[in-house]
């Protein structure tokens, strides 16, 4: 069970960052007494070329901290005590794959409220509906796209940053509570533990893919060499400014530069620099030049047709587990989403290693 001196009072007016070593060596003191400690991240992926970590909030019964990241701190000794307790987030997957990359953060033990709150039935699972469904607490928001780097931080998005935590260690116990009382905790430790599992994954870039963006699969093979080559080009100039690609150009300017470049016309882009002007267009003619035995093979998406019998399997298991899902009253996609259910009906021996025991137990594989 959570800790019961759990409350909700009011977050402290100021939270400072933890910004040196020695802060950090006295914020370590005084988490190493509690066994659930609470947690969330900031980013700055609006704002960057390559994310990272600018902010980590921590709470604990009766106190809110905020790690600096970016200031000159060693995080190890965080991240080995923290990897000793139980952590608890709203949506693990995100914070875990940014702590591991930030500074090799690893746990063996994570509460997910996402994830309680879905086995539980809930359908409004966001943060703000939680806290309100449990609390009639209304959480502010209003700095999701904030550049989370600067410093220092105003004074609103401290607040915005801190109680992204304030809140979960009474929100873990409440959620507790129920899945004790449906039974549904072993369902709970089970999906946990493959959420740790499936963020320790490394999910690597396919760039032959990548480019593919959203109208892609319409364009004649020359537009579509065209398009892949201003791709290249678009990461390499937003790595150049360390900002987000679309910050360059978005997506529906690039698709519409590569027709433009096929039908004679040079794209007019008034923000760009001569500079830049001069090597998008050394990229789009790169792409005009490339001989037709190197265009690129346009694809239907999802690989290869699917079969009678592999469609027929499919909708064999979507049924079994809609019936599992209403009789539970759960959204069906917490048992199994759809293209799940696609992989094991082509191999049902992958549902070992894409459910876990209560998920295969209740649709019969």
């Amino acid at each position: 069970m959570r800790d019961s001196s759990t409350t909700l009072g009011m977050t402290k007016e100021r939270t400072d960052l933890i910004s040196t070593n020695a802060q950090l060596k006295e914020l370590l003191s005084k988490l190493q007494p509690h066994d659930c400690i609470a947690i969330d991240t900031e980013a700055d992926s609006l704002h960057c070329y390559r994310e990272k970590l600018c902010l980590l909030q921590i709470s604990v019964p009766g106190d809110d901290f905020i790690v600096d990241p970016l200031a000159d701190v060693d995080l190890a000794p965080l991240g080995d005590l923290l990897a000793e307790k139980e952590i608890i987030l709203h949506g693990a997957d995100y914070d875990l794959r940014l702590l591991r990359r930030a500074f090799g953060f690893t746990t063996r033990k994570v509460f997910d409220t996402v994830i309680a709150a879905r086995l539980l039935g809930i359908r409004e699972f966001s943060l703000a509906a939680l806290l309100k469904k449990f609390f009639d607490v209304d959480l502010v928001k209003g700095s999701q796209k904030a550049n989370w780097a600067q410093r220092p931080l105003p004074k609103r998005m401290v607040e915005y940053a801190i109680n992204d935590t304030h809140y979960l260690l009474a929100l873990a116990e409440k959620l507790e509570e129920q899945l004790r009382a449906t039974k549904r905790m072993e369902w709970f430790r089970q999906s946990c533990a493959r959420a740790i599992e499936q963020s320790a994954i490394d999910r690597e870039r396919d760039e032959e893919e990548a480019w593919r963006i959203a109208g892609a699969g319409a364009l004649p093979p020359r537009a579509a060499a065209v398009l892949r080559e201003l791709w290249r080009w678009r990461e390499s100039e937003a790595e150049r400014a360390d900002r987000p690609p679309f910050h360059i150009l978005q997506n529906e300017k690039l698709l519409h530069s590569a027709q433009s470049f096929i039908n004679g016309h040079e794209p007019q882009i008034r923000h760009f620099s001569p500079r830049r002007r001069s090597t998008f267009r050394a990229a789009a003619q790169k792409g005009l030049d490339l001989p037709e035995s190197e265009l690129p093979v346009m694809r239907r998406r999802g690989g290869t047709r699917p079969t009678a019998a592999m469609v027929r399997r499919t909708e064999e298991l979507k049924q079994r587990r809609d019936r599992a899902a209403g009789e539970l009253k759960l959204e069906p996609s917490i048992l199994a989403p759809r293209n799940v259910l696609e992989a094991i009906a082509s191999d049902e021996q992958r549902a070992a290693t894409m459910l876990v025991p209560w998920q295969r137990e209740l649709l019969k594989i």
